[in-house]
C-alpha cells in the first residue's frame, strides 16, 4: 500500500510550520510534534530537520495550494478546457479568475499568493540552517545522507514555489535568504530572468544531494533526483519561453534562449537513461484510477513529483481534487471544469487517453449513469467514482488525492521539444521520445503511428508537440502555461472560439457528419454505454426507449448561451497572460508595482 509523508508541527524563530499528519493505507508513521521557538532545537537532530522540511512540503498543500485554487482556479481557461462559468458573472473570484476578468481585488489571490511566499520562508529556513548542522559534515554516514537530501529537497520545493509565483505573477520581489537575514524587507520587483537563473543554479546543486528513487529503501512522495532534473527541464523551458514583461508590455523572449533549452534538453536525457528509475506506465488509466485515485504510490516512477495530501478533510491540507471537479454522483460534486467541445474531438477515436481525460456521465443514486451532453463533459483523471475507498455517496469535500506536479511522460516531451529547436529538425531521438508517448496512447491501436508518423520539419513537429501535450495533459494546470510560454495562448483561444462557433453552426465537415443526439443505456450499472459512435451521424435505427435515453448531443443552444457566452471572454493580449498582483500584497509593499495593463 502507499507510504505518505506525515507533516507534524515545528515552530521555527520566523514561521509556524502547519502539522498534517498523513495517514498510510498499511501503516503509520506518528511523530510527535515538535515546539520551540528556537532554530537551534528545531535544527539540533536529523528527526527535528525532517519535520522542518516536511512542514516545507505542507505549504503546497490545502485549498490556498495545489488542493484546488492553484491546480483548479488559475489555470483556466485554456484551449482545452473551461473553469467555471455561468452566472453570477462577474463574481470577483473564481469565475474572474477562469475567463480572464480578474482585478487586484478578487478574494481569490491573496491567499494563495502569501502561501506560496510563505513556503519560499519555510524553505530558505531549511536550506540556511540544515547545511550549518553539525552532523552534515561530521555525522555519521546516514546522518550525512539524510541531510544533504533534506538540503535538496528544501532548495527544489522553494524553486517550485517561486516557479508557481513567476508564472503567474511574473517579476516578483527576490528572496533567497531568511527574512531575518534580510535589511530590507519592502522589495521591488526582480525581473523572472535573474529569479529563474537562481532556481536554476539551485537545482544544480539539488541534484548533487539528492538520490534517485531506487536509491531510498521506500518509494513515497518525497523529492528524488528525477523530479529535481525535470523541475529544472521544466523552469528551463520557461527561462528560453516567452513571457509578459514588465518593461516593454509585451511578451518576449530572450536572445539566449537556446542555451535554456540546452538544458532542458540535457536534464531529460539524463532521466531517460534512468529506466530502472522513471518509465511510463503501460496503462495510461492505470496512472489515475489506480493509483492516484487509489491513494497509492506509482510503481513505474512515472509520476515523478506529487503534491502529498493529508486526507482528513481539510482545509489546510487537503485536496478537493474528485469533489471541485469531475464527475457527480447523484448531484454531489461541483463538477465545476468543463471539457471543451473541439477538445473532446481532438482525440482520435482509438486514443486510450480520451476516455481517461472526458467523463461524459453522472451517476444516479441507485448506480446506473446518465450520459452527458457534448457541452457538460467533465474532467474525469480526480473522477470520485475511481476513488478507493469508496466515496461515490459521500457528502465530503476532501479524498485526500495527490496532485500530480510531473510525470515522466513530460520529460519524454521536454525532451522532444528541445531536440527540434536546438538541431532545427527533429532527430531520431526526438521522434523516438514523441513516439514512446503515443504508442502508449495507441495501444489497441499500433497501426496508427505508421499511418500518421512524426513530422521531419521543425514547424511540423513543433505542431505535433503542441498538439500531444494537449492529449497528455488535459486537467493538470500545464496547457495555459504551455501556451504562454510558447506565445499561443491568444491565438489558441480564438481559434478554439472560431471552433466551437462552426461546431455550433454544423455547417461544414466534419461536425455536419456527427451525431446530433447519442443514446445511452439507462439500466446498467457497470459504466456508461452509448448506442452509436461519437464520430458517425445518428444511430439508425432509433434504439428502444426501454433501454436508451436520448441525448441531444450537440446541445447547440447550450453551446451558444454557456459556453460562447463565457468561455476566455475577457482575455486580452499582453495583459491576461499574468494576473494581477493582489492588492494586499501591494499596499503591505509600497515598492511592489502592478502587473502590465491592470
Amino acid at each position: 500500500m502507499k507510504t505518505r509523508l506525515h507533516y507534524t508541527i515545528v515552530l521555527t524563530v520566523m514561521i509556524t510550520i502547519a502539522g498534517i499528519s498523513i495517514s498510510s493505507c498499511k501503516k503509520y508513521l506518528d511523530v510527535a510534534p515538535v515546539s520551540s521557538f528556537a532554530p537551534e532545537f528545531v535544527f539540533n537532530s536529523v528527526s527535528n530537520a525532517q519535520k522542518a522540511v516536511l512542514g516545507t512540503y505542507a505549504a503546497l498543500t490545502g485549498d490556498q495550494g495545489y488542493g484546488i485554487r492553484i491546480s483548479m482556479y488559475y489555470a483556466y481557461d485554456d484551449d482545452n478546457m473551461m473553469g467555471q462559468g455561468g452566472t453570477p458573472y462577474p463574481d470577483g473570484e473564481r469565475r474572474d479568475l477562469a475567463h480572464y476578468s480578474a482585478t487586484a481585488s478578487n478574494t481569490q489571490l491573496s491567499a494563495p499568493f502569501n502561501q506560496l511566499f510563505s513556503g519560499i520562508e519555510r524553505a530558505n529556513l531549511c536550506i540556511y540552517y540544515i547545511p550549518k548542522m553539525e552532523q552534515y559534515t561530521n555525522g555519521t554516514a546516514s546522518e550525512k545522507f539524510e541531510l544533504k537530501r533534506l538540503h535538496g529537497e528544501a532548495l527544489t520545493l522553494r524553486a517550485q514555489f517561486y516557479f508557481e509565483a513567476i508564472r503567474n505573477w511574473g517579476d516578483l520581489p527576490a528572496h533567497f535568504q531568511p527574512a531575518f537575514l534580510e535589511t530590507d524587507l519592502y522589495k521591488a520587483k526582480t525581473d523572472r530572468d535573474s529569479l529563474y537563473d537562481q532556481l536554476l543554479n539551485d537545482l544544480s546543486l539539488a541534484e548533487t544531494l539528492v538520490p534517485w528513487r531506487t536509491e531510498v529503501a521506500t518509494p513515497d512522495e518525497r523529492i528524488t533526483q528525477g523530479a529535481v532534473r525535470a523541475l529544472r527541464a521544466r523552469i528551463a523551458l520557461f527561462r528560453g519561453g516567452y513571457s509578459l514583461r514588465s518593461t516593454s508590455k509585451q511578451m518576449e523572449r530572450g536572445s539566449n534562449y537556446l542555451a535554456y533549452y540546452q538544458i532542458a534538453r540535457d536534464e531529460c536525457n539524463t532521466i531517460m537513461q534512468r529506466t530502472a528509475d522513471h518509465k511510463l506506465n503501460p496503462s495510461y488509466q492505470a496512472v489515475f484510477k489506480d493509483n492516484i485515485c487509489a491513494h497509492k504510490i506509482e510503481p513505474n516512477g512515472e509520476v515523478m513529483f506529487e503534491v502529498a495530501m493529508a486526507g482528513g478533510n481539510s482545509a489546510a491540507g487537503d485536496s478537493k481534487l474528485g469533489y471541485y471537479n469531475g464527475t457527480r454522483w447523484n448531484n454531489l460534486g461541483n463538477g465545476a471544469l468543463t471539457i471543451l467541445p473541439s477538445y473532446f474531438y481532438m482525440f482520435d477515436s482509438t486514443d486510450s487517453r480520451r476516455d481517461v481525460t472526458c467523463a461524459p456521465y453522472a451517476i444516479n443514486s441507485n448506480g446506473t449513469y446518465t450520459g452527458q451532453t457534448l457541452v457538460n463533459i467533465r474532467d474525469g483523471k480526480f473522477r470520485r467514482d475511481w476513488i478507493t475507498p469508496s466515496v461515490l455517496s459521500s457528502a465530503a469535500q476532501y479524498f485526500g488525492l495527490n496532485w500530480p506536479i510531473i510525470r515522466y511522460s513530460d520529460v519524454l516531451l521536454m525532451f522532444a521539444e528541445a531536440e527540434n529547436e536546438i538541431n532545427g529538425a527533429p532527430t531520431a531521438a526526438a521522434i523516438n521520445a514523441y513516439n514512446l508517448v503515443r504508442a502508449r496512447a495507441f495501444a489497441s491501436n499500433p497501426g496508427y503511428l505508421t499511418a500518421n508518423p512524426a513530422p521531419t520539419t521543425k514547424s511540423g513537429f513543433f505542431n505535433a508537440i503542441v498538439n500531444e501535450r494537449a492529449l497528455e495533459f488535459g486537467s493538470e494546470a500545464i496547457r495555459k502555461y504551455d501556451l504562454i510560454r510558447w506565445n499561443l495562448l491568444g491565438s489558441k483561444l480564438s481559434d478554439t472560439k472560431a471552433l466551437l462557433a462552426l461546431m455550433a453552426a454544423r455547417t461544414s465537415a466534419p461536425w455536419n457528419t456527427y451525431p446530433t443526439t447519442m443514446y445511452y443505456n439507462k439500466l446498467i450499472t457497470t459504466g456508461l454505454q452509448w448506442a452509436g459512435s461519437y464520430y458517425k451521424p445518428n444511430v439508425t435505427p432509433t434504439p428502444p426507449t426501454s433501454t436508451y435515453t436520448a441525448v441531444n448531443w450537440l446541445n447547440v443552444g447550450n453551446m451558444n448561451t454557456t459556453i460562447l457566452t463565457y468561455y476566455a471572454i475577457a482575455f486580452t493580449s499582453n495583459k491576461s497572460e499574468l494576473l494581477p498582483l493582489p492588492q494586499a500584497a501591494l499596499d503591505a509593499n509600497p515598492n511592489l508595482k502592478q502587473n502590465p495593463n491592470y
